[in-house]
């Protein structure tokens, strides 16, 4: 493995790049950054932030270098969808895809996501808040809407780890 790469929006995905990096001792780069010091071709670990369902850069890194692993950070609990997304992302079946639960605070949200994810909070939320019998789930997801969150934590990255030692 020579690196990990990484596309962010409100920085979750950056600072779970970071913490993998010190936990394998790879360097991390965004993926502008990469393109400049990392060779094509190069194994790597891709994070990228999810966005309706789909990680985001994940196609451009693909094209770049050999992804042998996808981290997703997303709203939804680590380990949570990712069949959904590895599908609607297009990652094959053989690279594994981890799905980390990122923060949340619309306020740093960049360009159109921003006014995108105020309506999804507003629309979804309120049908959320409505719902009588919500699952755990359910209730961290309202919660990270209405009063936004830090879910960034090293311990996420336990699955990741894990396939990484196996992989030395």
């Amino acid at each position: 493995m020579d690196a990990i790469i990484y596309t962010t929006n409100t920085g979750s995905t950056e600072q779970y790049a970071k913490l993998l990096a010190q936990k394998t001792g790879l360097p991390a780069y965004s993926l502008a950054e990469a393109k400049k010091r990392v060779f094509a071709g190069a194994e790597v670990v891709y994070l990228g932030w999810i966005m309706a369902g789909s990680v985001k850069g994940y196609v451009e890194a693909a094209k770049h270098y050999r992804v042998c692993a996808v981290c997703g950070i997303g709203m939804g609990q680590t380990g949570t969808q990712t069949e959904s997304v590895q599908k609607k992302s297009a990652i094959p079946a053989n690279i594994p895809l981890f799905t980390l639960q990122g923060n949340f605070d619309v306020k740093k949200l960049h360009g159109i996501y921003r006014p995108m994810m105020e309506i999804m909070v507003k629309t979804a939320g309120k049908s959320l808040a409505a719902k009588k019998d919500r699952t755990p789930e359910e209730n961290d997801m309202l919660d990270m809407m209405l009063h936004g969150g830090d879910r960034v934590k090293a311990e996420n990255l336990s699955a990741v780890l894990d396939w990484y030692s196996v992989q030395q």
